[in-house]
């Protein structure tokens, strides 16, 4: 009897771990970011498609606050539902919000905003029950105008070959960063009917990570 219900009950078991897995990961995510804190061309603006390809995949990890919301957009995809929906969202409005500062617009409070977004999905990712689809979308647009908006920075004076290759490259990077986030949350039991404790307790954290960056921000 003591066999058969360890048995019945080890799919359960391997959820819990693997959620638990889910949560580490994004704890390791988060750790190992500062280690990838520097321009891969030391700051210098991309001359050529290649670097300004290359350039665009780095760039979108060199900020806690931007891995951060990568990482929360694909986890909560995998709560809330309708696919890749939230990231690609987030990923198209943040190719536009690099063309507005390209174009000499300013947005107001960016490092503000960013921060407050990364404050905002990780609160979402620990509700009990999660948001509506149509919200969440529209606001990961709203977070990806500001976090785009901050990415240009990075190629202002730049030839347009080395821009559209640095689109490429951060809008790469940040799905392959939200599908790999969206996949491992599903492939250990995330549901749409309710997020389970360890994927609250990642939205925990990352709403810990956003506040620490909101703070730093108003207290300049």
């Amino acid at each position: 009897m003591f066999q058969f219900q360890s048995i019945k009950t080890l799919p359960v078991k391997i959820k819990q771990l693997g959620g638990l897995a889910v949560a580490a990961v994004v704890g390791l995510l988060l750790a190992a970011s500062p280690a990838l804190a520097h321009h891969p061309f030391g700051g210098n603006t991309p001359t050529n498609a290649f670097e300004g390809f290359l350039s665009g995949l780095g760039h979108p990890v060199i900020g806690l606050d931007h891995l951060a919301f990568v990482v929360a957009a694909g986890l909560l995809a995998a709560v809330i539902g309708r696919g890749l929906s939230i990231p690609i969202s987030f990923v198209l409005a943040s190719m536009a919000g690099t063309g507005l500062h390209l174009m000499g617009l300013n947005l107001p409070a960016p490092e503000f905003m960013i921060s407050a977004s990364v404050l905002l999905f990780g609160g979402l990712l620990a509700m009990r029950e999660p948001p509506r689809t149509g919200v969440v979308v529209a606001l990961a647009a709203l977070a990806g105008i500001f976090h785009g908006y901050a990415y240009g920075e990075a190629v202002i004076g730049a030839g347009m070959g080395s821009v559209l290759a640095y689109l490429v490259g951060f809008a790469s990077i940040q799905l392959a960063i939200a599908s790999g986030s969206y996949w491992l949350a599903k492939r250990f039991g995330a549901s749409e009917q309710a997020p389970s404790l360890s994927l609250r307790f990642a939205g925990f954290t990352l709403a810990g990570v956003g506040a620490a960056f909101l703070s730093g921000v108003v207290l300049g």
